[in-house]
């Protein structure tokens, strides 16, 4: 999802009974607990799956990709607080901490606390409450609660909560090559390479010889061609994973590119 929606700062998830993949990016830091089923976090270099009971907890200002696996007959469920710059703020100036280090962290990590757990679960009698929008003093009140606890449980987590820091100018070629198959926009690349629009056109113009939107699709259709001459992957395997939004637009982008669609290739690797 690339868009700028407002988060609501307590997410009781939606229950899904079926498998369900996508991708986002994270606009704010978050804690969450996973309470039955599974689900998988990519941020295009590093793959973890987080299992029933099992704490996550994402960096603001990544690109991830997520896959949510339900349990046998039953819904996958879980509970996640997110942080908005607002409470960090807040919290910083209240007890006096600021970020020291600002090299980069992993987009997200899996925290082993009895404690953070004890309290998401805590959560759960107050989904009601919590989502009623005149609770906004008692989700603040668990914000920092919740703050406090993940402190306690690694206080080097201050230089990533209260960074406030914008991203700052990277190397566009090797950003870009890393992270292509995300399907947001050229906008939200740009902010994540530290650049206005017009000058991340321009740098990328310069390292690559083409504008955006062209190397994007191009650079996605090689790793498809890859993908299904040398790793035997399916079609309708590799789209979505490839920044595409459905198997037509890959499927006559494909055959635009390469003059042949991409079940022939398929049926090519199937009949050897």
């Amino acid at each position: 999802m690339d868009n700028h929606t407002t988060i609501r700062p307590v997410n009781y998830s939606c229950h899904f009974s079926e498998f369900r993949e996508g991708e986002q990016f994270a606009q704010v830091h978050s804690l969450g607990l996973v309470l039955s089923g599974e689900m998988e976090l990519d941020d295009g270099s590093t793959k973890t799956l987080f299992k029933e009971g099992d704490l996550y907890s994402a960096r603001k200002n990544h690109l991830l990709k997520f896959a949510k696996y339900p349990p046998r007959n039953g819904e996958i469920k879980t509970v996640t607080l997110y942080f908005d710059d607002a409470i960090l703020h807040e919290f910083s100036r209240e007890y006096g901490l600021q970020a020291e280090i600002t090299d980069p962290a992993s987009a997200f990590i899996k925290p082993d606390s009895q404690a953070l757990m004890s309290f998401m679960q805590s959560l759960l009698p107050y989904e009601e409450l919590l989502s009623n929008p005149d609770s906004t003093e008692l989700i603040r009140l668990k914000q920092k609660e919740a703050l406090m606890l993940m402190l306690n449980y690694d206080p080097a987590l201050k230089d990533i909560l209260f960074n406030f820091s914008e991203p700052y100018k990277i190397d566009i070629e090797a950003f870009m090559n890393r992270n292509f198959h995300f399907n947001v926009k050229v906008e939200r690349f740009a902010y994540l390479t530290g650049r206005s629009l017009s000058t991340f056109k321009r740098d990328f113009r310069k390292v690559f010889g083409l504008p955006p939107r062209q190397w994007l699709q191009h650079r996605r259709l090689q790793e498809a061609y890859v993908l299904l001459t040398q790793k035997g992957k399916m079609v309708s395997d590799i789209y979505l994973d490839l920044g595409f939004e459905n198997l037509s637009h890959f499927s006559f982008a494909f055959k635009k590119q390469y003059g042949y669609p991409p079940t022939a290739l398929q049926a090519q690797k199937l009949n050897k």
